[in-house]
C-alpha cells in the first residue's frame, strides 16, 4: 500500500515489519521470543503505530491474508467462483464442497490464523494505547485497531458456528451470534474513546488515509447488527455513514492487490459465469451494468474473468460499499416491516447511475407493490449482485433462508491445527 511507505516515517515502517516478523514466528498465543524488547516497543507511540499498521498488512496482503481467503472460501461454496485448476487442492475441496472440505484446508487455516493474529495484535494496541500521554493519538490507535479486530471477529463468525473468545492456550469458544455482538462491542468502545478524545491529526498523518475511521466503524456496526438480527440498530448505524466518503484498502506494484495477482494468472479461479452464479429469479437483468463492472472477457483467447476490485495491481478493495449501506437500510426496514420505505431504499441501488467505486445497476425503478417476502427476495438478489465477491454471500444465504442445495457448505470445519492444540475446539458441523 503506497501510503504505508510514502506517508509514514521510515523508522515506523521498519519497526512495523520487524514486529510483524516477531509476532508471526509465534506460538499459539502469538508470543514474541524476545518479549522484553516487544514490551518496550508497545510502550511507545512509535511501536504501537507499527503494530497498528501491521494489522492492515495481515488483513490484506498475500494469499495468507483474511481478504483473499474470505473471498475465495465464500466464493467457491456459494457458486460465485469456478475452479480453473484442480491441482489447487484447497480450492478443489471448497469447489467440491460437502465432506470434502476438512480441517486440512489451508484457505480456512490461513483465514483462521490471520484473523486470530489480528485480534491478538489489536488487543496489544488497545491495551497499551491508553498509557500514552497524547490521548488524541491514543484514541486514533484504539479506533483504527478496533476496525481490524471487529473485521477479524466478524469474518470468523460468518464462517464458523463458534469462534474463540480471545487468544491463548485452550481458549473457550462462543457462538457466532455472540461473536457478532462482541464485534459490535469492540466498535462501541472505539466510539466511546473517540467521543472522549478526538483523533489527533498527527495520528491520521501516520496511517493510510484511505481508511475513513468514523464511517468504517458505523458501517461495520450496521453490518454486524444486521447479521445479529438487530434491525433498529442496523438502520441507525447505516444512516450514520456518510455515503459521499469512501473507505478502502489501497494497493500498488510493491504491495499488489492479491485478487488481481490470482486472477491475472488465470490458473486458480474466475467468475462461475456472466450471471455471477445466480439462477432463476435471482438472475441479473440483462441491462444491469454491474455485470460489466464485475466481469470482463479478456485474454488471448477471450474468457470470462473477474473485473471490478480485481481488475489491476492497484485496484482498491472497499471495506464496505455505499450500496451495502443502502441495502442494509432496505432490509432492516423490510423486516420491521416498513415496506414502503424499504422499496424506496432498494430503488436507490437499482436505479443508481453514479457511485464512489463505479458499482451502478442503472436499471428502471421497481414498481411494486410487494409483499414482505417478495421485497426480501429482491433485496437478496441485489445484495448478491451489488456485493459480488465481497465475502458476504454465505451469511446472506443463511439469513434469507436460501435452499441448502444452493451452497456447498453451510459452515466450515475447524482447522486441525486448532483442534490439535485446543481441547475446547467444538465438533465440526455436518455440512
Amino acid at each position: 500500500m503506497k501510503i504505508l511507505r510514502n506517508n509514514i516515517p521510515t523508522n515506523i515502517t521498519c519497526l512495523a515489519l520487524s514486529l510483524t516478523l516477531c509476532f508471526s514466528s509465534c506460538t499459539k498465543e502469538y508470543q514474541d521470543p524476545s518479549r522484553a524488547k516487544t514490551d518496550v516497543a508497545l510502550g511507545t507511540q512509535q511501536g504501537l503505530t507499527a503494530v497498528a499498521i501491521g494489522l492492515q498488512r495481515v488483513y490484506t496482503l498475500t494469499r495468507t491474508g483474511v481478504m483473499f481467503n474470505s473471498v475465495a472460501a465464500n466464493g467457491f461454496v456459494t457458486n460465485e467462483l469456478r475452479l480453473l485448476n484442480s491441482g489447487n487442492i484447497p480450492e478443489l475441496q471448497l469447489s467440491t464442497g460437502g465432506s470434502t472440505v476438512d480441517g486440512t484446508n489451508t484457505i480456512l487455516f490461513n483465514l483462521w490464523t490471520s484473523a486470530n493474529k489480528i485480534i491478538y495484535d489489536a488487543d496489544l494496541v488497545i491495551a497499551n494505547a491508553g498509557n500514552l500521554g497524547d490521548k488524541g493519538y491514543a484514541a486514533g490507535l484504539i479506533a483504527y485497531s478496533s476496525i481490524f479486530k471487529a473485521l477479524a471477529i466478524g469474518n470468523m463468525a460468518q464462517y464458523w458456528e463458534k469462534i474463540p473468545d480471545g487468544t491463548g492456550k485452550n481458549v473457550t469458544f462462543i457462538t457466532r451470534s455472540a461473536g457478532f455482538t462482541k464485534a459490535i462491542a469492540v466498535l462501541d468502545n472505539a466510539l466511546t474513546v473517540i467521543a472522549a478524545n478526538s483523533i489527533s491529526a498527527s495520528f491520521l498523518g501516520n496511517i493510510p488515509s484511505d481508511v475513513n475511521i468514523i464511517n468504517t466503524i458505523h458501517a461495520l456496526k450496521a453490518r454486524y447488527a444486521l447479521f445479529s438480527g438487530n434491525y433498529p440498530l442496523a438502520l441507525t448505524e447505516a444512516n450514520a455513514v456518510d455515503l459521499t466518503k469512501a473507505s478502502f484498502f489501497k494497493f500498488d506494484a510493491t504491495s499488489p492487490n492479491i485478487l488481481f495477482s490470482i486472477i491475472s494468472s488465470n490458473n486458480v479461479f474466475q467468475p462461475l459465469n456472466a450471471n455471477l452464479g445466480l439462477t432463476g429469479t435471482n438472475t441479473p437483468d440483462a441491462a444491469d451494468k454491474r455485470i460489466a463492472f464485475y466481469t470482463v472477457m479478456a485474454g488471448a483467447t477471450p474468457t470470462l474473468r473477474m473485473n471490478g476490485f480485481a481488475a489491476a495491481t492497484a485496484s482498491p478493495f472497499p471495506i464496505y460499499l455505499p450500496g451495502e449501506m443502502i441495502l442494509i437500510k432496505a432490509e432492516a426496514l423490510a423486516r420491521q416491516p416498513d415496506l414502503t420505505n424499504s422499496l424506496i431504499e432498494l430503488n436507490k441501488v437499482v436505479t443508481k447511475t453514479s457511485d464512489l467505486f463505479g458499482v451502478t445497476a442503472a436499471l428502471p425503478p421497481l414498481a411494486g407493490p410487494y409483499t414482505q417476502q417478495q421485497l426480501l427476495d429482491l433485496i437478496y438478489k441485489h445484495r448478491s449482485i451489488e456485493l459480488y465477491a465481497s465475502g458476504l454471500k454465505i451469511e446472506d444465504m443463511r439469513r434469507f433462508n436460501q435452499p441448502l442445495a444452493d451452497r456447498k457448505r453451510n459452515f466450515f470445519p475447524y482447522p486441525f491445527q486448532e483442534r490439535d492444540n485446543n481441547t475446547n475446539t467444538p465438533a465440526d458441523p455436518t455440512f
